[in-house]
């Protein structure tokens, strides 16, 4: 634990039941008892711990969230792995960002964010909102055109999103797929990368490939 100060005797009870590896079906289920306590989401998100920080995000006020405090837990999150850090700001994504007219106006404008994390989240949201299948305007010839400047030299971790937000594309914006499979096969990322069973490569041509054939599309 590496608060700087003491917790409050509820903050410290709900962090006793969640610091030791609880299952992410356990923090849901707190998180939907508690419902919204932002003041008790900013004390968990303080002790700078995993399991807190994720409950942390799922019980925050939407409508309390700047590009300021964000900027702040970005800063926090250098403490955590790759791994950690992309888990906790993929559940603030989907339970706070993508929740009101404010903040998804502050992912759509994190495309040239100085910070990986937030392009990260930039092209993970894209992708998704394809993959959730709500697609609110025709941005794919633009963002197709970002990808082939700046997906070859991005950080893996932003990378990784933008592969993921071509994959998408290429599978639901079907005008936009032969472009899609190109780009795969010129940058080769993930190309032959083992893939478990049941699991979909994540080679753009390849995904395509299997999804499309799932949809029938």
């Amino acid at each position: 634990m590496t608060v700087a100060k003491a917790l409050s005797e509820n903050a410290q009870k709900i962090y006793s039941q969640v610091k030791d590896n609880p299952k992410f079906g356990d923090l849901k289920k707190i998180a939907k008892d508690i419902k919204k306590d932002h003041e008790l989401a900013i004390e968990l998100w303080e002790t700078g711990d995993y399991y807190p920080r994720l409950l942390s995000v799922l019980i925050m006020d939407k409508n309390l969230l700047t590009q300021e405090i964000i900027d702040k837990f970005v800063t926090d999150l250098n403490s955590q792995s790759v791994q950690e850090r992309n888990q906790i700001t993929e559940w603030l994504m989907a339970n706070q960002l993508m929740k009101s007219k404010k903040t998804i106006a502050l992912l759509e404008s994190w495309e040239d964010h100085p910070s990986p994390t937030l392009q990260r989240l930039f092209w993970y949201h894209q992708g998704r909102l394809r993959w959730m299948g709500k697609i609110p305007h025709d941005n794919a010839s633009d963002l197709l055109s970002s990808l082939k400047k700046k997906m070859a030299k991005a950080e893996p971790e932003v990378q990784w999103a933008m592969n993921f937000a071509a994959c998408q594309i290429g599978l639901h914006d079907t005008k936009y797929r032969k472009e899609c499979i190109e780009l795969g096969e010129k940058l080769e990322l993930y190309k032959g990368d083992p893939v478990a069973r049941g699991c979909t490569p994540n080679y753009i041509p390849d995904f395509i490939e299997v999804e499309s054939a799932k949809l029938n599309k």
